[in-house]
């Protein structure tokens, strides 16, 4: 296995340049092969979980759920503090920061980014639950993509570009993450269901999330610094991808309940109308009966 890191290490070297020496020896970092690994065994999961729970029940996971949804909210919300924090210390520029003009700052940055690389190997476990829950349908194309390919990229991100303009895309995902595991926390309580209101919003603040980050990014090409070009190029792209998809989803998730809802409405009115015709009907024939017998 070590022979096998060193080639691949010697690989990425040449391929992408030296890597950034402030995270050496950080945990999970020093070699990619856990990564790889864990993304592997995540994939294996998705496409064997549902067949061995086919013909089981599914699992309450209540409690669980609760304590997971509220762990990964305070999480969500420390990574965001932090980074917000990070980068007024530091006096960060908007349109482009490279990753050693920070001073200290950088290295509350380059800290708070491990976490949320780390957070990315949590939130496997949403996927887990569907598969314990047998809620196969949210298991789609969008959200194996998302938590398959976060992983990989921040390995790569924390390795070689931990800090300076890295930092916008994790502060509005971490904010984004504080609304959607506080809704999953609560949604997990029945009681809670009926007051929460903002499960759409979430989808609409990701998809803002994604056009502010390519905004940024792009700032970093139009307005260069030392910060590597390829990998804003990159960003942007996989920006794009995450904007086709997640626009999918709410198309086909709220758009088409709405046109559910109105076609629904319209049938029920045409039975109600229907019904105001027969009663109409039926009276009309009642009375033109009793004037025929009085006759």
């Amino acid at each position: 296995m070590e022979l096998v890191d060193k080639t691949i290490n010697s690989y990425f070297d040449v391929w992408l340049g030296p890597r950034d020496p402030r995270v050496k020896g950080w945990l999970l970092l020093e070699n990619y092969t856990p990564t790889f690994i864990f993304s592997v065994l995540y994939l294996l999961i998705v496409w064997l979980g549902p067949k061995y729970m086919r013909n089981k029940q599914p699992f309450s996971c209540r409690g669980i759920l609760v304590i997971y949804n509220l762990g990964l909210t305070l999480l969500s919300l420390y990574m965001f503090y932090e980074l917000v924090t990070g980068v007024l210390e530091g006096g960060y520029n908007f349109f482009c920061q490279d990753t050693h003009s920070g001073g200290e700052a950088d290295m509350k940055i380059i800290r708070v980014l491990w976490w949320y690389y780390f957070s990315k190997l949590i939130e496997f476990m949403d996927t887990f639950f569907f598969i314990l829950r047998k809620n196969n349908h949210q298991i789609t194309v969008l959200h194996v993509y998302h938590h398959a390919t976060m992983l990989n990229i921040w390995w790569f991100v924390m390795n070689w570009v931990p800090c300076g303009h890295s930092y916008f895309g994790a502060t509005l995902n971490s904010f984004i993450h504080v609304l959607m595991y506080s809704y999953y926390g609560l949604s997990a309580v029945p009681a809670m269901r009926p007051y929460l209101w903002w499960k759409k919003y979430i989808t609409q603040g990701q998809l803002i999330q994604f056009v502010l980050t390519i905004f940024q990014t792009s700032c970093g090409v139009v307005w260069p610094c030392a910060f590597p070009q390829g990998w804003l190029y990159f960003q942007i792209s996989y920006m794009i991808s995450l904007i086709i998809l997640f626009t999918n989803f709410y198309i086909q998730t709220y758009n088409k309940k709405a046109s559910s809802r109105r076609k629904e409405y319209q049938n029920g009115s045409t039975a109600i109308a229907n019904g105001y015709t027969n009663s109409f009907s039926s009276l009309e024939n009642n009375v033109k009966q009793r004037k025929q017998r009085k006759d």
